[in-house]
């Protein structure tokens, strides 16, 4: 199973604008939260085993978030004719079956994974109420058969912090999955196989 870090891309970036199709048939931008005093944006898909063995965890941090104000999207930018399962249909399903709450969209184009800099599923990012870059990392220590519990923690401890107006830990160890699964020739320059 190959592993691809996060880029960590420099925190205070600005959130990078998006309008994508969600699962429930609306078109979601970035916009939608402002009212949101903070943003967690999550490159994710369907087939990958690292968010596979996060599923419950991711589905209980979108609850929780959601019941303290905190905005939560899910982004699949992975390429589907190479991935059936991460088709726009089998995303429909895959709420369903997990009980995600938030919106999960459809990067068809991949250009806002390449906007964020993603590179993983999963891949988090937090933005504060000015929507600038305050946590970029991995959602806890658990990987798939590692034995530590789902948790959640290092991203819990991002958000609350972020609410209760404090910084989040400076220390940020990024996430670990599946690389994004780009089309033929889309790979973004920052992007390196392995």
């Amino acid at each position: 199973m190959a592993q691809t870090p996060s880029t960590m891309l420099p925190l205070g970036t600005p959130a990078p604008a998006f309008a994508l199709p969600s699962t429930d048939g609306a078109t979601v931008e970035l916009g939608d939260f402002n009212d949101s005093p903070v943003l967690v944006v999550i490159f994710m898909c369907n087939h990958c085993p690292f968010v596979k063995h996060l599923y419950e965890g991711l589905a209980a941090f979108g609850r929780d978030c959601q019941a303290k104000g905190v905005a939560v999207v899910g982004i699949n930018s992975n390429n589907p004719e190479t991935h059936p399962d991460d088709s726009f249909d089998k995303m429909v399903e895959e709420v369903k079956k997990v009980g995600y709450t938030f919106p999960y969209l459809f990067d068809e184009t991949q250009e806002v994974a390449k906007a964020y800099h993603a590179a993983c599923t999963p891949d988090f990012f937090v933005f504060d109420s000015e929507r600038k870059l305050r946590y970029r990392g991995q959602f806890d220590d658990s990987r798939p058969g590692n034995e530590v519990p789902v948790t959640g923690k290092d991203l819990r401890a991002a958000v609350d912090a972020l609410l209760a107006g404090e910084e989040p830990a400076s220390e940020q160890k990024p996430s670990i999955g599946c690389n994004i699964k780009w089309k033929p020739g889309n790979e973004p320059p920052y992007f390196a196989s392995g």
